[in-house]
């Protein structure tokens, strides 16, 4: 079996690059070890917290015991299913701040400033504003990637908002258009109802060309010769086989399995290599290193009037949901209930957001378990740019084994600062008059917890993942010895060989981490056909202009 151009992984850049090199013409076959995405519990957008605790969906890889985190291994959410983690994700779409893309451009990642990537963001979208106001200039209209706003009818999501604004916050139409900071409406990967993953913009309309095939294999190692990427080695049950690449290998498997992948085949790390008997084709020392992810916590509040979800946490509410998601794709199963925003600033002489919100309109954690109270809302909170710093490293040179992931998590002194700065300035929010009407008792941290250690504690015991991994194999120049990848994507000191996915991004970005993964995908595509890259765009984004001076 042969193809030019051979794509390991059908997730979200994997499926981006197949779609544009079909289109192009070129000859492409995806690896992909995970099996249909065709079940409700992915299609069905309330259905979220369902996949990510699937084996079937989920490749099922924890940290390390946390050392900062009372010894804690966290759970890290990989899609293992057509279309990756766009198949198990929250499905929220955040481009990120244009500042966090001039910073990949300034360490290095040339041509991948603001104004270089935002023309592939419009490109890649289909953005509908559902009435809901927005930036339309600054957003596209014809992309694969349909992106939609939820009803917003809950008086919790809207009081959300007015609550952002009392408190003196900015309030912004559309936080993927000219202005991050400040409260709004979330954008969504949701079209008429259902999920809109990369397996459904980008993979199934591929799969419909000749030239582009999907075989289900579990990638083993990129095959090298004479320090080229001729091929790789996959398994199917007990058989082995060689896949072979007549032009390139692409390697987008994730910040946790292309780094694997990568130290597999020799590239990574020499000394490490050399500890599990593997032999060194290329001595990277920042393969799988630089490792960076977001940490929330929920704040969690009662609510004094049945306006939550929790009307529906049961089983007779969930199938009345189920069954008019089923018949009609509408109702309450069509949101990912993720419908109000906000982007702050931690405080003065920060120049851009550096906390998110996500409003939920019921006290829920991510395994879907509700909060013993009943009726409540909470907004999950964390700081976007924390410098801890992780690692993955391999757990021993079978691939079959998971890659052994220490996130390294609070290690930073100023994360303790952040995270207590987030919590403070979340109880303020919800103090506002917006909410007196159904504020009830704070449900955690719980009003005890008032002092630094007291806040420790509870960020110790409580923070998760937003599973946001990436930075596995960082973008930056040849002569940087810690990049993996140049601006092209091309695996630095490798012939025939790119990584395209989060793993590449030299520092993540201001929020949820899907829509940049893609916009990689869709970028390093151009780069694949050796085509000029799109024009830079001209758009000036705002920034406070108080910034200097003041928090709000």
């Amino acid at each position: 079996m042969r193809a030019d151009y051979v794509i390991i992984g059908a997730g979200s850049a994997g499926c981006a690059i197949a779609y544009r090199l079909a289109e192009a013409g070129k000859q492409v076959l995806i690896i992909e070890h995970g099996g249909s995405d065709r079940g409700p519990f992915i299609q069905m957008p309330a259905a979220l917290s369902y996949p990510m605790n699937m084996r079937m969906y989920d490749w099922g890889m924890k940290s390390e015991p946390e050392p900062h985190l009372g010894g804690r291994q966290l759970v890290t959410p990989r899609g293992k299913v057509i279309g990756g983690s766009s198949s198990i994700n929250g499905m929220i779409y955040v481009r990120g701040h244009a500042r966090d893309y001039d910073h990949w451009a300034e360490s290095g990642a040339a041509g991948w400033s603001y104004a270089d990537v935002l023309p592939y963001f419009k490109r890649m979208e289909h953005w509908h504003d559902g009435g809901h106001g927005g930036d339309p200039d600054w957003r596209g209209k014809d992309g694969p990637l349909h992106v939609t706003r939820g009803p917003r009818k809950n008086p919790l999501t809207r009081a959300f908002v007015e609550a952002g604004r009392q408190a003196g916050y900015p309030v912004t139409g559309d936080y993927n258009g000219e202005q991050q900071e400040g409260f709004g409406p979330f954008d969504a990967t949701i079209y008429k109802g259902r999920r809109w993953s990369a397996a459904n913009a980008y993979l199934r309309p591929a799969l419909k060309r000749p030239n582009c095939t999907l075989t289900r294999a579990f990638a083993r190692r990129i095959v090298m010769e004479n320090g080229r990427a001729t091929g790789v080695e996959v398994s199917r049950g007990s058989k082995v086989e060689v896949i072979g690449a007549n032009v390139e290998v692409i390697v987008a498997a994730s910040s946790l399995n292309s780094p694997k992948l990568l130290m597999l085949s020799g590239i990574g790390p020499g000394a490490h290599l050399a500890e599990h008997g593997i032999e060194v084709v290329a001595d990277r020392a920042g393969v799988g290193q630089n490792l960076q992810d977001h940490l929330e916590l929920y704040i969690q509040m009662a609510a004094t009037k049945p306006v939550s979800l929790f009307s529906y946490w049961n089983l007779r509410g969930k199938a009345r949901i189920g069954a008019e998601w089923l018949l009609w794709k509408t109702g309450l199963g069509s949101s990912n209930q993720f419908e109000s925003a906000g982007f702050i600033r931690s405080r003065a002489g920060v120049d851009y957001p550096d906390i998110q919100f996500h409003f939920l309109p019921i006290a829920v954690s991510y395994d879907g378990k509700v909060a013993p109270e009943g009726h409540g809302f909470q907004a999950h909170v964390g700081p976007m740019r924390s410098a801890s710093r992780g690692q993955v490293t391999l757990r021993s040179s079978d691939p079959s084994d998971n890659p052994c992931i220490q996130f390294n998590y609070m290690s930073d002194p100023q994360d303790w600062v952040d995270f207590r700065q987030c919590i403070r300035l979340t109880r303020e929010i919800f103090a506002q008059p917006a909410f007196d009407e159904f504020r009830g008792h704070e449900i955690q941290p719980g009003a005890a917890a008032q002092s630094d250690d007291a806040l420790d504690d509870f960020i110790r015991e409580h923070a998760e993942s937003a599973y946001h991994p990436c930075g596995t194999c960082k973008m930056g120049v040849a002569d940087d010895p810690m990049a993996v990848v140049d601006p092209q994507a091309k695996v630095i000191g490798v012939d025939g060989l790119r990584v395209a996915d989060s793993s590449i991004f030299p520092r993540v970005t201001n929020g949820n981490t899907n829509a940049p993964s893609i916009m990689v995908g869709e970028k390093v595509a151009d780069h694949i056909l050796q085509r000029h890259p799109l024009p830079p765009a001209n758009d000036t984004p705002w920034i406070n202009p108080n910034w200097q001076d003041a928090q709000r």
